[in-house]
């Protein structure tokens, strides 16, 4: 499973400004509701609840909220840049600022599994997190979130 199967250009946020996680979450479901035409409230309760399982705050100021929709056509992310991290009460403490929404249909099984590993192993490559942290362009962004390894890739 390719990232940029994953995550259109168009849902890439180059700076969201929260100064809170509850804040954080209801920006990402703000912006997924528009995307996905599932209700706003519905997503925000799916990530809330998911949180309350145990933050998706998962170390190194990277935070992953996800759940499963019914509804939902197709496996759906999106990212979004902080500009001043915020307390995610992550499993290493420290505050995050990259933050990848993954939402699945009800029945993804598997696949969203998949899909949530896939994320977590990009995003934890050597050089992904200070490149995304280096930039606010979306084209930018989406080009460092999609692309894949290669030797020596710079």
């Amino acid at each position: 499973m390719d990232l940029g199967d994953l995550i259109g250009p168009d849902a890439v946020i180059g700076s969201l400004k929260a100064n809170s996680k509850k804040q954080v979450i209801q920006a990402i479901a703000e912006k997924a509701a528009a995307r996905t035409g599932i209700p706003e409230r519905e997503i925000f309760e799916t990530l809330l609840q998911r949180e309350k399982l145990g933050s998706t705050g998962v170390g190194g100021g990277i935070a992953i909220p996800h759940g499963k929709l019914p509804g939902l056509d197709e496996i759906f992310g999106l990212f979004a840049r902080l500009p001043k991290p915020i307390d995610f009460e992550a499993l290493d403490d420290q505050p995050v600022d990259l933050v990848f929404l993954l939402l699945a249909p009800e029945g993804a099984g598997a696949d969203h599994l998949k899909a949530l590993a896939r994320i977590a192993r990009h995003l934890r490559k050597a050089g992904v997190a200070n490149k995304l942290r280096a930039s606010t362009d979306k084209a930018a962004l989406h080009a460092v979130l999609t692309e894949e390894a290669t030797p020596n890739a710079a």
